[in-house]
């Protein structure tokens, strides 16, 4: 099970050092936005690399707002307690021509504290001849020989990944045995999600406070019920109380990120109070993202005023906002009195037997031949899409490989009708379906 989890990558470091532009650079897109004013990153602030033949999430630390150096020191630290905390790798970008400052050294201290494996970056190296004497100043960190790059020109990138991806955690065989269902309890901030593990393990492992923020760490809890064992994750871990909103919604999506990562199922908790939101969509985003299969838990439903209706327009409201994965199982209950607390376990136990289903091949070109004789395949220029054959290659999520004879011609919507076509058959509730499009002109069949 461990190696579908992808390592951690988090870059830490003060202001305009350029961790936004080796992002972007290693992302392959602009996903954050870079200007030349301090705190600017925004957005994304996570995205899927590859090197090699390794895959790994890239987080941005960002945001830290130079209003005084305190302020960018203790920023600083909570930026590096976040990589500490979740990251398998750091990178402590510095810069070669602001030199080596006081607060690189502190942060520098608590990094090598930490004993997690750190790669100090020196960036803006832009010729390295003339420049090398500059980057061995930063031997005075004392964490290890600097990486001299430069991210604007894409410079010194190999070598840097290779010693990433060399700082990987070895896959533990034990690890590997460990086949207990991983579901991990995420949502915004005082949604209940640790009362719904407190109530589940009946004792209180979890401190509960009406101070969104308390959790330290996202902790695993073991919890046994009907004789299975289960492991939660809860990911209530913001740290400390932080007034500004934008940077606590930072540090809950990248805890979310980490957690969902390792989690084979995803409890997204809402508040049936205030209904869904925006930032619901985000967080589920994350697990819809990843292929993970998906509950979404309607808490404190015990506290609604409701009547013949309400259950009805809650469930529209959730569908319009999350309308990304309509696949999506959705439940009410009541952390505070344990209300259908025993229907979340039925219904983890239904998503996991849809994310490992598998489908026979002729059984799946039956329906998708059926389906395209009730609905012609799109054309363009007067050609027409044809689909000539679809088999099933994993699980977790179910993924399916369909041969046509032009990619381009697979429109999406096409995509998702030969989708519910599949879901009309065998439902896969709660789990998303991974198509892979191929020309038959290819000779990988795989």
């Amino acid at each position: 099970m461990s190696k579908n989890v992808k390592p951690i990558v988090a870059v830490v470091g003060r202001p305009n050092v350029g961790k936004s532009t080796l992002f972007n650079a290693l992302a392959g897109s602009k996903i954050s936005i870079v200007k030349d004013t301090p705190g600017i990153t925004r957005d994304r602030i996570y995205a899927d690399v590859s090197w090699l033949n390794y895959n790994f999430t890239l987080i941005d630390t960002g945001g830290i707002e130079p209003d005084s150096k305190d302020i960018i020191l203790s920023q600083m630290r909570e930026q590096a307690q976040i990589a500490i905390d979740t990251a398998d790798v750091i990178l402590f970008m510095v810069d070669v021509k602001q030199g080596l400052q006081d607060s690189d050294a502190k942060v520098a201290d608590m990094l090598r504290r930490s004993h997690k494996p750190v790669l100090l970056v020196v960036n803006k190296v832009d010729n390295f001849e003339k420049m090398m004497p500059d980057v061995y100043e930063f031997y005075n960190l004392g964490i290890g020989d600097p990486h001299a790059i430069s991210a604007a020109n894409q410079m010194g990138f190999g070598d840097l990944l290779d010693e990433v991806v060399a700082l990987f955690p070895k896959e533990n065989a034990q690890e590997e045995e460990d086949d207990r269902p991983k579901i991990a309890i995420v949502g915004k901030p005082n949604v209940g999600k640790s009362s719904i593990i407190n109530k589940l393990i009946g004792e209180n492992r979890l401190i509960v406070s009406d101070i969104a923020g308390t959790t330290r760490d996202a902790v695993d809890t073991v919890v046994k019920y009907n004789g299975k064992e289960y492991i939660f994750i809860d990911t209530a871990g913001l740290r400390r109380k932080n007034k500004i909103k934008e940077e606590l919604e930072k540090y809950m999506i990248i805890r979310t990120v980490s957690a969902v990562e390792r989690a084979d199922l995803v409890v997204l908790v809402i508040d049936g109070e205030e209904g869904v939101t925006e930032q619901d969509a985000k967080i589920a985003g994350i697990a819809h993202d990843r292929g993970k299969g998906i509950i979404v838990a309607v808490n404190k439903w015990d506290a609604v005023e409701k009547n013949d209706k309400t259950i009805y327009r809650f469930t529209e409201n959730v569908r319009n906002t999350l309308s990304f994965m309509p696949y999506a199982e959705i439940i009410f209950i009541s952390a505070k009195t344990g209300q259908r607390l025993n229907k979340l376990y039925e219904t983890i136990e239904m998503v996991i037997e849809n994310q490992t289903l598998r489908v026979g091949t002729g059984v799946l070109n039956e329906i998708m031949m059926e389906a395209v004789a009730l609905q012609q395949p799109p054309t363009d220029k007067g050609k027409r899409l044809r689909l000539y054959y679809i088999t099933q290659v994993s699980v977790k999520p179910p993924t399916f490989v369909i041969f046509v004879n032009e990619k381009y011609l697979m429109h999406f919507s096409y995509q998702r009708y030969i989708e519910n076509q599949i879901r009309q058959a065998f439902g896969f509730r709660g789990t998303p379906l991974h198509f892979i499009i191929r020309e038959r002109k290819e000779k990988d069949t795989q």
